[in-house]
């Protein structure tokens, strides 16, 4: 028998298996025990969390032959067809490659049909955010009021993408990302089931590098095992993933924390070896950072933490604000990361910026820790002044401000001053120095002029303006921006005549329609057309008869997308790669 997958594997085939979802398990077992089945679910949360497997789960229970049951039997046809993927009444959609139009209806067209075998006929859309605009319309009245064999599970990583229209019809359930301590307890146990030998720290780091996703996990420990030959230890795994020794990482904070920009070199050095992803080593910089400004407001800390004691030490070295500055470098730093030369180059600026712009109140703090006291020079005596000549005053903060020009030859202050004993030589006539009006700053240039109003259009081009076909030509002229853009680009040209201008708008963007727009689109139509106008804005329903310039835009946009699509589609061997490795498209961006 060929080897299958850990990720594979150890999928969860109940609710009881179900990792870290408890708030989403405990909702849908209770709706089972109570009977109060909805007929549209839609599961949201990041990769590798649990959504498609939820709803497997639940449609098993849904069919199951001893069901409706929250806990299906797994062992009856509809439970074991479920499993492999192979049962007549689920149907699982993949909607990254069915987008269009056309395929959603063909989908939708087999609603009306009884199931073939069991009690229910479930439609499983994954992805469904990548459905267009036209697919959602077409779905809206079918999962608003499906007939009672079907349910709908809809799974996406990008609820924001979804209408409010799909959102409303749908219980929403959002899947959290695992944390680490979750991730090492389930790792743990595959491993023993597997018969793997794994230290604990392994398993943490394993855990820490799937970033919530359990998915990633299983398949990184199926790399680490194989890489390993059987065995996953933390110096293997973390070679693996591209981190480096803990101890490593807490000299390099210890570094920062006396900043010593020298021994951050020394260790920045010692790490470069090791670390081979350079962005995945300043999260844990910024990471390790977060958790020193929390201990410095809860001192406990967690107590399964193993790091707790070393970065409780590091918090109590840096002040609150210099850690708070170090950790704001660290996120731009991890932004900018990909502009740098060099990844390595980019980390290590980061790293040394954080010394740089440390606050003086620290640096003076690490200087006094790590130098001696230098001993202090004897003062030197006093100068002595010649008997005539008076102390000169320290210079004020008046004799530095430029004042206004002064005739030449010697002012009341030059005659109020006596000579000194041991005068130095007679200074340049007052003539041959520059008055201070020369030295003077030069004026500021004169602010650039703002830019002209739109100009307007001739008397006889306002009718052809306001035709309905050159509506989007016009909205573009006057330039509007904000909600009165918005709420012309909605709009199509109903009528109009010498001074009253007549617009639609459609039901569901009236809230666009205020008085405050109006009388700013009035304005600005009266402007370009070079008389008053009276606007007109009647909220109606038009149906397919016309289209605004918002409408025509997001019809263009999704037949560049549908376009895209179908010829990705034709691109020789794609579908076979995605079905080798699993994959999916998530997005299709067409080029402009």
């Amino acid at each position: 028998m060929s080897y299958q997958a850990l990720a594979r594997k150890w999928r969860p085939r109940s609710f009881d298996a179900i990792v870290g979802q408890e708030h989403v398990v405990r909702a849908l077992v209770n709706a089972f025990e109570r009977d109060r089945l909805h007929h549209a679910y839609l599961f949201s949360g990041t990769r590798g969390v649990g959504k498609t497997t939820i709803a497997r789960v639940f449609a098993k229970g849904l069919n199951c032959e001893s069901g409706p049951t929250a806990r299906p039997c797994g062992e009856c046809g509809a439970c074991r067809e479920i499993d492999e993927g192979r049962h007549v009444d689920l149907l699982e959609v993949d909607a990254a490659s069915r987008a269009r139009v056309e395929e959603t209806r063909d989908l939708l067209d087999n609603v009306q049909y009884a199931p073939v075998r069991s009690r229910f006929k479930v439609y499983l859309i994954d992805e469904v955010h990548m459905f267009s605009r036209h697919s959602f319309n077409a779905l809206l009245k079918t999962l608003e009021e499906p007939p009672p064999h079907v349910k709908f599970l809809l799974a996406t990583t990008d609820p924001q993408r979804l209408p409010v229209t799909v959102l409303s019809r749908c219980l929403q359930f959002g899947l959290r990302r695992l944390s680490v301590d979750e991730i090492a307890a389930e790792l743990a146990r595959i491993t023993g089931e597997e018969e793997i030998e794994a230290d604990p720290a392994a398993l943490r780091v394993l855990g820490r590098a799937a970033d919530g996703s359990m998915r990633d996990a299983l398949s990184l420990l199926d790399q680490a095992a194989a890489y390993g030959a059987g065995q996953v230890v933390a110096a293997d795994v973390r070679a693996l993933v591209g981190t480096v020794e803990r101890d490593r990482l807490l000299a390099l904070l210890g570094a920062l924390a006396s900043s010593d920009a020298a021994a951050m070199v020394v260790a920045l050095d010692g790490i470069a070896g090791e670390a081979a992803d350079c962005e995945a080593l300043l999260g844990e910089v910024v990471e390790a950072l977060g958790r020193m400004a929390a201990l410095q407001v809860v001192p406990a800390g967690r107590e399964d933490d193993e790091e707790v004691e070393a970065l409780r030490a590091l918090a109590a070295r840096i002040p609150p604000e210099a850690l708070q500055l170090h950790y704001q470098i660290g996120l731009l730093g991890r932004r900018d990361l990909p502009y740098a030369p060099h990844p390595r180059a980019g980390f290590e600026m980061t790293m040394l910026r954080m010394v740089a712009f440390a606050p003086a109140s620290e640096v003076e703090r690490a200087a006094d820790r790590s130098a001696a006291p230098a001993p202090t020079p004897a003062p030197s005596p006093p100068a002595t002044l010649a008997p005539d000549a008076a102390p000169e005053p320290p210079p004020t903060e008046e004799a530095y401000r430029p004042g206004p020009a002064r005739a030449p030859g010697p002012g009341p202050v030059d005659e109020a001053r006596p000579p000194a004993a041991d005068a130095s030589p007679e200074p340049l006539p007052r003539e041959e120095e520059p008055p201070l009006a020369d030295a003077a700053a030069p004026e500021p240039p004169d602010p650039a002029p703002p830019l002209p109003p739109p100009a307007p259009a001739a008397p006889e081009d306002a009718e052809t303006f306001l035709a309905p076909a050159r509506w989007a030509e016009l909205c573009a002229r006057l330039s509007l921006n904000g909600v009165t853009g918005q709420l012309a680009a909605n709009c199509v040209v109903r009528g109009h005549t010498g001074t009253t201008v007549e617009l639609g708008l459609n039901p569901e963007h009236a809230q666009l329609l205020t008085d405050g727009t109006r009388t700013k689109l009035e304005a600005a139509l009266g402007d370009f057309l070079g008389r008053p106008i009276r606007l007109r804005v009647e909220i109606v329903s038009r149906g397919g008869e016309m289209e605004s310039p918002a409408e025509r835009d997001a019809r263009e946009s999704d037949e560049r997308v549908e376009r895209a699509s179908r010829e990705l589609r034709e691109v020789p061997d794609y579908q076979d790669l995605l079905s080798r490795f699993e994959g999916s498209t998530r997005s299709i961006q067409p080029p402009d």
